[in-house]
């Protein structure tokens, strides 16, 4: 019997599916496991290359299956995609990742660790709060307007909602102002429980030792390297640094043909939480370029003179992400003149 190199495996929360190839990329198996049997079976199955869709609980298992010998190995599911044939089921998602992990060009995301995973968790429900916060703030300018009372944008209308809630010179009816009082509390408990995760994040950030390199560079703070170091971690599945920049969608998008270059505005692929700060990092550089002193930051100046802010504010952000690339990738700290060694 051939022997079996290349497994994939459609993952499901209780059901997996699993089909394998031999070298020359037969199907020599497909069968489908609860959890812990096709732990028990993969434990007991000879080393070989396992591949699976980065989705929900695959870092997880490519660590426990890495633990057996084999080499795991997790690929964007954007890019298994176009391999399946016909009909979807899971037997043909598991065909397609085998069919997609025999390509000799197939790019490949690097497997988290369980303090990477935690870490990601914590930031992905900062920014669930933050966007509660920001809806609960346009419930409550939405319900004063309804009775007349437009308050101005950011904290000051919320002050002045407040200022209403206590002296109550304005006639509302009272359940209109049991629910202001309730959405005014509830915006500050929202209010409290991210200032608390901000001060959790920046304490793990010092601690972290990829978090703390990060923060040397120009406009990267604790929030921007905390979330940096869970997400993009070694930057071991980025060939180079453009590659990088490029997975965040701060690159140009093409659409070349018949040899005619054709470049448009930045892709936005990627993780746009990532891309998102790494442009409030451009602006913040942007802001003191002039009082900085580093490379960065008269590059950043110089380029303000000829071009718009937020063709800038993107340049400044691909930038930032090929230092922040090579410090992944290499270690080291940033050196505000690497050239020179002022």
């Amino acid at each position: 019997m051939a022997t079996v190199t290349l497994i994939g495996i459609d993952i499901g929360k209780h059901h997996f599916h699993l089909v394998a190839h031999d070298t020359k990329g037969h199907v020599l198996l497909k069968r489908q496991f609860g959890r812990h049997v096709l732990i028990d079976f993969l434990a007991r199955h000879s080393a070989c290359r396992i591949v699976m869709e980065a989705c929900c609980g695959a870092h997880w298992l490519a660590r426990k299956l890495a633990g057996f010998g084999h080499t795991v190995q997790l690929i964007a599911p954007q890019y298994v995609r176009p391999f399946v044939q016909g009909n979807k089921n899971d037997f043909l998602d598991a065909q397609a990742i085998c069919e997609a992990a025999s390509r000799p060009t197939m790019r490949y995301v690097a497997a988290k660790s369980p303090e990477q995973q935690a870490l990601a968790a914590l930031h992905r429900l900062r920014e669930a709060r933050i966007g509660e916060r920001v809806q609960t703030g346009n419930q409550i300018h939405a319900l004063l307007l309804e009775f007349g009372i437009a308050l101005p944008q950011g904290a000051q209308g919320l002050q002045q909602a407040r200022l209403l809630l206590r002296e109550r010179e304005v006639a509302l009816p009272p359940i209109a102002w049991r629910v202001l009082e309730a959405q005014l509390s509830h915006h500050d408990q929202l209010q409290q429980q991210i200032d608390d995760w901000d001060c959790q994040i920046t304490v793990l950030a010092k601690q972290d030792d990829v978090a703390r390199r990060l923060m040397t560079v120009p406009g990267i703070g604790p929030i921007t390297a905390s979330q940096l170091a869970a997400d993009a971690g070694q930057a071991k599945g980025y060939h180079c640094a453009r590659d990088f920049a490029a997975s965040l969608g701060l690159v140009p998008r093409q659409h070349s043909t018949g040899g005619k270059s054709t470049l448009l505005g930045i892709s936005k692929r990627g993780d746009k939480a990532l891309r998102r700060l790494l442009v409030q990092c451009a602006h913040v550089i942007m802001m003191s370029a002039r009082r900085w002193h580093s490379a960065m930051a008269e590059w950043t100046a110089k380029l303000m003179l000829r071009r718009h802010g937020n063709v800038v504010a993107c340049a400044v952000a691909n930038k930032l992400a090929r230092v922040v690339w090579a410090i992944l990738a290499h270690g080291g700290e940033y050196r505000p003149y690497p050239e020179t060694g002022k």
